[in-house]
């Protein structure tokens, strides 16, 4: 098995080199120097306990041989630090590997949970280093962007999901460190729970139940569920076909306005240029006027548009808010041009209606287009003969 960033890792890197390539230029020339690396080393000496491999030389053996399985050559340091909850952290320091236990994992992790947990953290080593160092400057402009009080939601979105992957992206460091799954997900249930013995078979029978009964996407900041970190990685063992499709719908779920990322913006233009360009399509309702209204929008509007059809807008790939937000634009479309308003609202409703979003249109049309009961009652008589219902 070999440890390749996630599909998202990918895509928020292109994103931020293509979108913000003064921002991405910047940090990528962030390096650490000898003064900061001095100054992680005292604080962690100061800290915690250094454990020296004289001292303890097996959990030292263990630690190499999780860094050979991970193909890591760099001198390395564990530290102990205070704390009575289990946990790990990697101190990243290019070069040098610097990994912080908390609480008692020494004591109560086996041998294959010890190399899990230490292939976890090395994880995060090897991503940071991977193609110069990329997915570590994407991480630090999001962390920097969001120190300010204006930073978007979208940006808070991103930074968020960045987190989320990675950590998938680790728990798969640790089973190979371990050389097998259940070591990996026995070390996340007892960091989690601080339970003693660990079934890691009944665990994964567990997170499958979890997982055919709860819909939604995950809601965890920085890493994500338990039982959605155990089943993707088991899914990700097994060779499990269009895993990346699993991990969206569970680490991102169903396309929505209020929780749009940065590259969910992007697509969510792409859709929204596709889905205008379906409407228009074949009805000759492009007039100046339309035409002038769709510009406003997107000022590089061309006549060969592509198309997006309804059924890329299902339930299953975007919310109700979403094809509320299509039905929208659609009215502002039909209203703009006084001499076709009957056709284009027709035509809005033949499309909201493949959308599943009629009844939402004609709200739109009581609310936002001052329709009364007999003017909506003629529209509808209207529809439904255009639509043969």
């Amino acid at each position: 098995m070999e440890l390749q960033p996630l599909a998202y890792h990918a895509k928020v890197v292109d994103h931020l080199r293509r979108h913000e390539p003064d921002v991405w230029r910047w940090a990528s020339e962030r390096r650490s120097d000898e003064e900061h690396r001095e100054s992680l080393r005292a604080l962690l000496l100061r800290d915690t306990y250094r454990i020296e491999e004289q001292s303890h030389a097996g959990v030292h053996q263990t630690l190499a041989q999780a860094m050979v399985r991970l193909g890591i050559l760099a001198p390395a340091t564990l530290y102990q630090s205070p704390g009575q909850e289990m946990n790990a952290a990697l101190v990243f320091v290019p070069d040098e590997v610097h990994i912080v236990l908390q609480g008692p994992v020494l004591e109560r992790l086996s041998q294959d949970e010890l190399l899990a947990l230490f292939g976890h953290e090395l994880a995060h080593y090897v991503l940071w280093s991977q193609d110069d160092g990329s997915f570590l400057v994407a991480d630090r402009i999001l962390a920097d962007a969001l120190a300010s009080p204006s930073a978007s939601a979208s940006l808070r979105e991103t930074y968020r999901r960045f987190a989320l992957h990675t950590e998938l992206f680790a728990d798969r460091g640790g089973a190979i460190a371990a050389g097998a799954v259940g070591p990996a997900v026995s070390t996340l249930v007892k960091v989690q729970t601080g339970i003693g013995s660990v079934d890691p078979a009944a665990y994964l029978r567990q997170a499958s139940e979890i997982e055919s009964s709860q819909a939604g996407a995950s809601t965890a900041h920085s890493h994500p569920e338990t039982f959605i970190r155990a089943r993707a990685l088991s899914l990700w063992w097994e060779g499990a076909a269009d895993l990346d499709r699993w991990i969206d719908s569970r680490l991102h779920g169903r396309l929505s306005l209020p929780q749009l990322d940065l590259p969910g913006q992007a697509s969510m233009q792409e859709m929204t240029r596709g889905f205008l360009a379906y409407f228009l399509d074949g009805t000759g309702l492009a007039s100046e006027t339309v035409l002038a209204q769709v510009r406003m929008m997107f000022p590089d509007w061309r006549e060969t548009e592509p198309t997006m059809a309804p059924e890329f807008f299902g339930a299953e790939a975007v919310d109700d808010g979403v094809r509320d937000y299509l039905n929208a634009l659609m009215l502002d479309l039909a209203l703009a041009d006084a001499g076709q308003r009957d056709q284009a609202l027709l035509r809005a409703g033949e499309v909201a209606q493949q959308l599943g979003s009629l009844e939402g249109l004609r709200r739109n049309l009581r609310r936002d287009a001052g329709f009364g009961k007999r003017e909506l009652d003629r529209y509808n008589r209207q529809l439904a003969k255009e639509l043969k219902i």
